[in-house]
């Protein structure tokens, strides 16, 4: 329910859409709207009865493009989805250039007028190159492609900011934070917008009774052991998980087997 109300919270100062994706026998399923949350009975409804293993959900401010559903993330090709917290500065007259980064047959899918869209088909176009998207691609094959493509996205907008900035100034500065998944895997880019992520709890309030439970439910797990889960959020939310700020630049994440990979 704390992230239920966060979301909600957020949509007063995010009013321009919602969208919730969530993967059920291996496929993703995407309810979005244009109207905000806070104002949107469906968003109620939905956020009542969505039960996953795997989950993004987003709330969106308009920087780039109108207030339609086109444009409201998650976006969707396949088996991913992605979603985006940020901007890219002078994004339509250096659109031209980062659309030549898109592999041609993914291009014609872009549907929306967005930065984040661009950005999601330019990783896509990276991951393409070497693997087909429609089979298991590994965890380190998917971190090098984002690497590589936030390295040619720079070339073309110049850096992401790693500061705090917002207001009037975050206009003008290049933000490139964001989450992809297949479903199995989940990586989040922090590019410039905060980033948290928890994969423990204080203590689980549910430890005498879930058939889960281990040691990794309530304790910091190195690189590559697994956990028992893995939350990304944008700020941190109440309840029992401890969440650690992600640093500027950083990828993580965790593979199929829920390991987490910090570097």
């Amino acid at each position: 329910m704390s992230a239920e109300n966060s979301l909600v919270h957020q949509s007063n100062i995010h009013p321009d859409g919602w969208g919730v994706a969530y993967y059920m026998a291996g496929a993703p399923h995407i309810i979005k709207s244009d109207i905000s949350a806070f104002k949107d009975s469906l968003f109620s409804k939905v956020s009542g009865i969505v039960s996953s293993q795997t989950v993004i959900a987003h709330i969106r401010k308009a920087t780039e493009g109108e207030v339609n559903i086109l444009n409201t993330h998650p976006f969707q090709f396949g088996r991913w989805v992605f979603a985006h917290n940020g901007h890219v500065r002078n994004f339509i007259s250096n659109r031209p250039k980062l659309l030549k980064l898109i592999d041609a047959d993914l291009g014609r899918f872009i549907l929306g007028s967005t930065d984040s869209e661009i950005i999601f088909f330019i990783v896509l176009s990276f991951i393409k190159k070497s693997h087909s998207l429609e089979n298991e691609v590994p965890y380190s094959v998917v971190r090098d492609c984002i690497t590589m493509a936030i390295d040619e996205i720079c070339k073309i907008i110049g850096p992401f900011c790693a500061s705090d900035v917002c207001g009037e100034e975050a206009k003008n500065e290049n933000f490139l934070s964001f989450l992809i998944t297949d479903g199995k895997m989940m990586l989040a880019h922090q590019g410039g917008k905060p980033l948290y992520y928890s994969t423990y709890k204080k203590k689980c309030p549910e430890r005498d009774t879930c058939p889960s439970f281990a040691s990794a439910c309530e304790s910091l797990v190195t690189e590559d052991a697994k956990v028992m889960h893995f939350l990304i959020s944008s700020e941190p939310l109440q309840g029992h998980n401890v969440w650690n700020l992600i640093p500027p630049a950083q990828i993580i994440g965790v593979d199929k087997d829920l390991k987490l990979k910090t570097s």
